[in-house]
């Protein structure tokens, strides 16, 4: 089972902070009858009804490789088959997480890229009140962790993509690859050359295998239960990153070993922008289709400057039944993402884009999605987040944009800036449930805007996986949404390379990973039990 620990005294303790918060900082109140938000989109009703739960991994906890448990919030999936109610009102699962590419605040590193598996602990505590806040009721136990290679055994890496060229191996599309020195931590050995990748997505196949969407290729990755690769998705021309006329995976991320290696131009001509790219991943509820969308968008459409990067666009692929074939391309939407005004720019750069950090199929048509503005949290400049939400946004009226043109290299949906194509129409989006309620907040401890302590909540927050509230089917339509941050490894007690490597962040702050838990009512013919 690998190295398990249980959170429970150090959770316990962590709940009693007192935090002070401006009240500035309460951007929605709760309504008289309880409920904090209700939304219609496309004409059904969706609820806020409380936050019910928070937890946090400690910034320090260690894998059963001795490895640093961060980033894991960049994408998690509760197996439904696991999720119990059980006598005493306690809720047990399976959850699974995929970090990220690694510590990388300061430059890449040689990281194998991995999936992490927890149990899950969580006891409601609806009567928590501002006068009386629960502690700490979700529980996180660390079980095992799954190495991910490529199909020869070869670890995969966190490390920037080579500027030109990358990884051939027959039956597999071009895949980024990053040629390294040493070790790839600076430090002595025999260098190499590894399929690069930055996970951000991550959904469970019926069959127990995983697809994971990634930013430098942006590619979708098929692995299977023991972490081999099986095959890989690669979009079409349009979202490839080119520079000087050719493919180039490097995300402009040099590694901590040369920090002055530069990429001309800096960032691609066309394509995904740096370090934007399918960052949300979702499964259909039957297991049929697979979704995945741009963190925001394309160079061609817009990218990579504030305000004009709004216009993501949405991968519909099929997924046969014949596991020996590859998934089918079959449609193509845009997402026009929220604008936030940011208070601590200058004027002239306020009105930024709030991209997005996940996606998750409803089963109606619908989707909830993960926006967010950046640079607010815990150990970043300001305590205060201006947009961080969960939305909706539904393809009942959307424009398949799917065609040769949109499609090849340089293919153009929007104008440079931000302004759709004539007689394209984006996903109806609607505003929905936001993170930084200070009144559902300040019940569990924790706080948006105020001290920079450690109740601040983490600046990223970038999953979402949803469970009944019933135990079984939520026949009823109530539903809990998990999601947690991604705290980017920041700590003062890191380890990697097998706990060989050890460092400490900079930014001399340790971050914890947290996790919030929404109650919410969705509509009837909602299913998003994926």
């Amino acid at each position: 089972m690998g190295l398990v620990f249980n959170l429970f005294n150090l959770l316990l303790s962590y709940g009693s902070l007192a935090i002070a918060v401006p009240t500035s900082s309460i951007l929605l109140r709760p309504r008289a009858d309880g409920v904090v938000n209700q939304t219609t989109c496309n004409g059904e009703q969706y609820t806020y009804q409380q936050l019910a739960g928070y937890g946090f991994v400690p910034s320090n906890a260690r894998d059963s490789y001795g490895d640093t448990l961060g980033g894991f919030g960049s994408s998690i999936a509760i197996d439904q088959k696991s999720w119990k109610l059980l006598k005493n009102g306690t809720y047990t699962g399976t959850l699974y997480a995929v970090p990220d590419r690694g510590w990388n605040t300061q430059g890449t590193l040689n990281y194998q890229n991995r999936i992490h598996k927890f149990s899950i602990s969580f006891t409601p505590a609806p009567n928590a009140t501002l006068a009386n806040p629960s502690p700490p009721n979700l529980f996180l136990i660390y079980e095992s962790t799954t190495l991910l290679t490529d199909p020869t055994g070869t670890p995969t890496t966190g490390l920037d993509a080579d500027p030109q060229g990358g990884l051939t191996i027959p039956g597999f599309p071009l895949l980024p690859a990053a040629t390294y020195t040493g070790n790839g931590f600076g430090q002595p050995g025999p260098g190499g050359h590894r399929a690069s990748l930055d996970t951000e997505g991550l959904v469970l196949a019926k069959d127990g295998s995983y697809y994971i969407s990634d930013e430098y290729g942006p590619y979708i990755y098929h692995f299977s239960p023991s972490g081999t690769l099986l095959s890989a998705i690669q979009p079409p021309p349009a979202y490839l990153p080119r520079r000087n006329d050719s493919i180039s995976f490097s995300a402009n991320s040099p590694p901590i070993y040369d920090p002055a290696r530069a990429v001309v131009p800096a960032n691609p001509q066309s394509g995904r922008s740096n370090n934007q790219g399918l960052e949300g991943l979702t499964i259909s509820p039957d297991g049929k289709t697979l979704y995945a969308l741009m963190q925001s968008a394309l160079i061609n459409d817009g990218g990579p400057d504030n305000p004009n990067r709004r216009q993501a666009r949405l991968l519909e692929y099929s997924i046969p039944g014949n596991p020996h074939q590859e998934p089918e391309y079959v449609a193509e939407y845009v997402v026009t993402l929220p604008l936030w005004t940011d208070p601590t720019a200058k004027k002239s750069k306020q009105l930024k884009v709030a991209a997005q950090s996940e996606i998750h199929a409803l089963g109606n048509g619908a989707f909830f999605i993960l926006a967010r503005d950046s640079g607010a949290g815990r150990g970043q400049s300001s305590t205060t987040s201006i947009y961080r939400h969960i939305d909706i946004f539904t393809l009942a009226n959307a424009t398949n944009i799917k065609s040769p043109t949109n499609d090849a290299v340089n293919g153009s949906i929007a104008s440079p800036t931000g302004t759709l194509n004539p007689g394209i129409q984006a996903a109806t989006y609607c505003s929905f449930l936001d993170f930084n309620v200070n009144s559902q907040l300040n019940r569990f401890g924790v706080h948006n805007g105020g001290a920079q302590d450690a109740g601040l909540l983490d600046e990223k927050w970038e999953s979402i996986a949803v469970v009944p509230v019933d135990g079984k089917k939520g026949k009823d339509g109530e539903f809990y949404v998990f999601s947690l941050s991604d705290n980017d490894f920041v700590t003062q007690d890191g380890y990697l390379n097998g706990g060989a490597y050890h460092y400490a962040d900079a930014s001399g702050f340790n971050v914890d990973t947290q996790a919030l838990v929404f109650q919410v009512q969705l509509p009837q013919d909602a299913d998003p039990l994926t």
